[in-house]
């Protein structure tokens, strides 16, 4: 029995995103990463003694904290404890 024929994945088009002067063209050292206190920290070092460096921080925020009466089945806002900025507009 033979396999079915798939078409081919499309080919993911490139999207750029913040070009860094001064590094395009730069041999590659080594690249290193470590976890320290929540960051992630992201160096590459170059041959030439330079180096390009990312400090990456996540955090949790509270979209909405709310208090609901759900006794008839449906939900029912009574109010409203946090909501998060991007939401005050509404």
């Amino acid at each position: 029995m033979k396999k079915p024929h798939l078409p081919a994945p499309e080919a993911r088009k490139f999207v750029p995103g913040r070009r860094y002067r001064g590094v395009q063209g730069k041999v590659v050292h080594w690249v290193e990463h470590s976890f320290e206190e929540g960051l992630l920290y992201i160096h590459v070092r170059f041959t030439d003694k330079t180096e390009l460096f990312w400090r990456i921080a996540t955090c949790m925020t509270i979209e909405e904290s709310d208090l609901a009466d759900w006794t008839s089945g449906d939900f029912k806002q009574l109010q409203v404890f946090v909501r998060n900025e991007r939401d005050r507009s509404t």
